[in-house]
Protein backbone atom coordinates (compact mmCIF):
# COMPACT_ATOMS: atom_id res chain seq x y z
CA UNK A 1 0.00 0.00 0.00
CA UNK A 2 1.23 3.51 -0.80
CA UNK A 3 0.75 7.15 0.97
CA UNK A 4 0.91 9.90 -1.77
CA UNK A 5 1.41 13.51 -0.58
CA UNK A 6 0.94 16.05 -3.41
CA UNK A 7 1.96 19.57 -2.97
CA UNK A 8 0.99 22.21 -5.12
CA UNK A 9 3.50 24.19 -6.93
CA UNK A 10 1.49 26.83 -8.53
CA UNK A 11 -1.65 29.07 -7.63
CA UNK A 12 -4.82 27.51 -6.25
CA UNK A 13 -7.00 29.17 -9.50
CA UNK A 14 -4.57 27.39 -11.85
CA UNK A 15 -5.25 23.90 -9.64
CA UNK A 16 -8.66 25.03 -10.34
CA UNK A 17 -8.51 25.02 -13.89
CA UNK A 18 -7.48 21.42 -13.83
CA UNK A 19 -9.85 20.40 -10.78
CA UNK A 20 -13.07 18.74 -12.52
CA UNK A 21 -10.35 16.48 -14.70
CA UNK A 22 -8.52 15.64 -11.76
CA UNK A 23 -11.50 14.50 -9.97
CA UNK A 24 -12.80 12.64 -13.45
CA UNK A 25 -9.23 10.87 -13.16
CA UNK A 26 -9.97 9.82 -9.28
CA UNK A 27 -13.17 8.25 -9.95
CA UNK A 28 -11.35 6.37 -12.54
CA UNK A 29 -8.64 5.33 -10.28
CA UNK A 30 -11.26 3.97 -7.59
CA UNK A 31 -13.07 2.28 -10.48
CA UNK A 32 -10.16 0.42 -11.05
CA UNK A 33 -9.38 -0.29 -7.38
CA UNK A 34 -5.99 1.53 -7.31
CA UNK A 35 -6.99 4.33 -4.72
CA UNK A 36 -8.76 3.93 -1.39
CA UNK A 37 -9.15 7.29 0.05
CA UNK A 38 -8.23 10.79 -1.21
CA UNK A 39 -8.52 14.14 0.21
CA UNK A 40 -7.39 17.82 0.32
CA UNK A 41 -4.70 18.77 2.69
CA UNK A 42 -5.68 21.34 5.30
CA UNK A 43 -4.52 24.01 4.74
CA UNK A 44 -4.80 23.39 1.09
CA UNK A 45 -1.36 22.90 -0.06
CA UNK A 46 -2.14 19.59 -2.19
CA UNK A 47 -3.42 16.39 -1.15
CA UNK A 48 -3.38 12.75 0.12
CA UNK A 49 -4.09 9.92 -1.82
CA UNK A 50 -4.12 6.05 -0.41
CA UNK A 51 -3.31 3.98 -3.43
CA UNK A 52 -3.01 -0.04 -3.73
CA UNK A 53 -0.53 -0.79 -6.55
CA UNK A 54 1.33 -3.78 -7.87
CA UNK A 55 4.80 -2.27 -7.37
CA UNK A 56 6.12 1.98 -6.84
CA UNK A 57 6.86 1.91 -10.66
CA UNK A 58 3.32 0.87 -11.48
CA UNK A 59 1.98 3.74 -9.34
CA UNK A 60 4.13 6.11 -10.81
CA UNK A 61 2.74 5.30 -14.01
CA UNK A 62 -1.29 6.07 -12.18
CA UNK A 63 -0.29 9.31 -11.18
CA UNK A 64 1.47 10.10 -14.38
CA UNK A 65 -2.11 10.21 -15.58
CA UNK A 66 -3.40 12.26 -13.75
CA UNK A 67 -4.07 16.05 -15.23
CA UNK A 68 -2.11 17.84 -12.07
CA UNK A 69 0.60 15.89 -12.95
CA UNK A 70 0.45 16.47 -16.72
CA UNK A 71 0.05 19.82 -16.35
CA UNK A 72 2.93 19.99 -13.69
CA UNK A 73 0.82 21.29 -11.03
CA UNK A 74 1.83 19.48 -7.99
CA UNK A 75 4.80 17.33 -7.04
CA UNK A 76 4.06 13.81 -5.76
CA UNK A 77 6.04 11.65 -2.16
CA UNK A 78 5.01 8.78 -2.63
CA UNK A 79 5.58 6.23 1.01
CA UNK A 80 4.90 2.15 0.31
CA UNK A 81 3.89 0.98 3.91
CA UNK A 82 2.28 -2.38 5.40
CA UNK A 83 -0.68 -1.79 7.20
CA UNK A 84 0.45 -4.30 10.39
CA UNK A 85 -2.24 -3.11 12.51
CA UNK A 86 -6.16 -1.52 11.55
CA UNK A 87 -9.07 -0.37 13.85
CA UNK A 88 -12.13 -1.94 13.41
CA UNK A 89 -13.66 -1.55 10.17
CA UNK A 90 -10.65 -1.73 8.80
CA UNK A 91 -9.58 -4.94 8.29
CA UNK A 92 -9.26 -4.96 4.73
CA UNK A 93 -6.25 -2.81 4.74
CA UNK A 94 -4.33 -5.03 6.50
CA UNK A 95 -1.46 -7.18 4.82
Amino acid sequence: MFVVSLTYKCSLSEVDQQLEAHVAYLREQYAQGHFIASGRKVPRTGGIVLAKAASKEALEKILAEDPFAQNDLADYTITEFTASMVGEGFEKLQE
